[in-house]
C-alpha cells in the first residue's frame, strides 16, 4: 500500500482532526520545554544541577538536591513511553505526506534516538557520567527540532489541495 502523498486526499474532518491534534500536541511539548528552562537554565551545569544537586555549591540561589533513584526511573519511565507514542503517531501521519522520503525518513526515525539518548543520558548522568550533560543537551535540540519541523510539515501538506 503506497501512504506517500495520501494526506492530500484525506476528507476535510480528518485534516482538521490531524491540525487540532497538532496544535494541541505543539503547546504541551512547547510548555515542557518552558519547565525545562526553568529547572535547568537550558545549560550543561544547570542540566547536571538539576538532577544531582547542587548543595557543594556555596553560591547556588535556589538549593537542589540530587533526585532519588526513584524519581529518576519516574521520570525516565514516563518520558520515553509517552513521547515514543507522541513520536510515533507523528511519524505516522508524517508517511502519508508528499514530502522527501529521505528527509521524511530522517525526522520519522531521529526522534527515537533523540528520546533515548537524551532520557539514557538523564539516567546516566545521575550516576554521575557528567559528560552526558551534553548528549542530553545535543539530543534534547535535535529532538525538539525534528518535532518542530516535522508538525510544520505535516500542517503545511493538509493545506494542499488534491493531486
Amino acid at each position: 500500500m503506497q501512504v506517500h502523498g495520501i494526506i492530500h486526499n484525506f476528507p476535510k474532518e480528518i485534516k482538521a482532526l490531524i491540525a487540532v491534534f497538532l496544535v494541541v500536541l505543539s503547546i504541551g511539548f512547547y510548555s515542557g520545554l518552558t519547565f525545562v528552562n526553568e529547572t535547568t537554565a537550558a545549560n550543561p551545569q544547570g542540566i547536571d544541577s538539576h538532577y544531582n544537586g547542587n548543595e557543594a555549591d556555596e553560591n547556588a540561589t535556589v538549593m537542589q538536591f540530587k533526585k532519588s533513584k526513584r524519581e529518576i526511573l519516574t521520570l525516565v519511565h514516563n518520558h520515553i513511553l509517552s513521547l515514543a507514542i507522541i513520536f510515533f503517531i507523528i511519524s505516522l501521519i508524517l508517511s502519508t505526506t508528499s514530502v522527501n522520503k529521505r528527509f521524511k525518513y530522517f525526522l520519522m526515525f531521529e526522534p527515537f534516538l533523540s528520546v533515548l539518548l537524551t532520557f539514557g543520558g538523564i539516567y546516566f548522568l545521575w550516576l554521575d557520567i557528567s559528560w552526558m550533560k551534553y548528549v542530553i543537551m545535543i539530543s534534547g535540540m535535535f529532538m525538539t527540532f525534528s518535532f518542530m519541523v516535522a508538525n510544520i510539515l505535516i500542517l503545511s501538506q493538509l493545506l494542499k489541495k488534491k493531486t
